[in-house]
């Protein structure tokens, strides 16, 4: 299912949530869900989803995300791989993004490098040549 194509498909936005780290949940370590997720606590960790991943306003990654389909509302500092990517005008995004389809809203950031292509099996392809985030610290 891809969230750009016929308009008989349902948006990710209006899919069925499978599992859900709601506003307040801290996850410290890595999270593997199947179907629909959605994530308005913070994840200090990777991020793999089988379907489609809504990261919420309040909501924060700090880790690599790889699924199929992604609406990024809140904050990530980590690489993404997915076929569909679409960054809110609340979004936050630093890392590299390797995706089939990206949108962006105004207001939204987004630092990083960024690899597009045709290929439909990249999120599945690539996954084992996403890097760490790298993180540095700025002493004042």
């Amino acid at each position: 299912m891809s969230i750009f194509s016929k308009k008989d498909k349902v948006t990710l936005d209006l899919q069925s949530i499978s599992t859900l780290i709601s506003e307040g949940c801290i996850l410290d370590g890595n999270l593997k869900a199947p179907a629909f997720a959605r994530i308005d606590g913070q994840v200090t960790g990777d991020v793999m989803v089988d379907e489609g991943l809504i990261l919420g306003e309040k909501g924060s990654i700090l880790g690599n995300i790889i699924t199929k389909e992604m609406v990024v509302y809140g904050t990530i500092t980590g690489n993404i791989q997915t076929n569909s990517l679409e960054i809110k005008s609340t979004g936050k995004v630093s890392g590299e993004i390797r995706t089939q389809t990206l949108a962006v809203e105004n207001g939204a950031v987004y630092n990083g490098s960024l690899s597009m292509t045709q290929n439909n099996k990249l999120a599945q392809s690539q996954s084992h040549k996403l890097s760490k985030p790298q993180h540095k610290m700025i002493e004042v």
